[in-house]
């Protein structure tokens, strides 16, 4: 019923940017955690950016200064501004949210998109 669809990933080179998109469909967005996660290969998902009903935002610190979440509701859109990119960087983006309204940002999340992939070379 809740769908999350990613968008905008690509092959950039370090110091590049690039624009994710979440689009959700079969509920608001207005009143829930809203999270942004990655997972490169071989490594565990990581949290990456969060933005909760409060519209109170959460980032993990190497990314700080360099991508930004922020949402639209009018679209039922999340998106994930990704600047200054790294080989690091190097993962599939993942978008989350969660079953219950007025949650903080931690996990668990309930709900989860297909990926999309961003790659950065050096």
């Amino acid at each position: 019923q809740v769908q999350l669809v990613e968008s905008g990933g690509g092959l950039v080179q370090a110091g590049g940017s690039l624009r994710l998109s979440c689009v959700v469909s079969g509920r608001t967005i207005s009143g829930y955690a809203m999270g942004w996660f990655r997972q490169a290969p071989g490594k565990e998902r990581e949290f990456v950016a969060a933005i909760i009903w409060s519209g109170l935002i959460y980032y993990e610190d190497s990314v700080k200064g360099r991508f930004a979440i922020s949402r639209d509701n009018a679209k039922n859109t999340v998106y994930l501004q990704l600047n200054s990119l790294k080989p690091v960087d190097t993962a599939i983006y993942y978008c989350a949210t969660k079953l219950r309204p007025f949650s903080d940002h931690t996990l668990p999340y309930d709900y989860w998109g297909q990926g999309t992939q961003v790659t950065v070379s050096s």
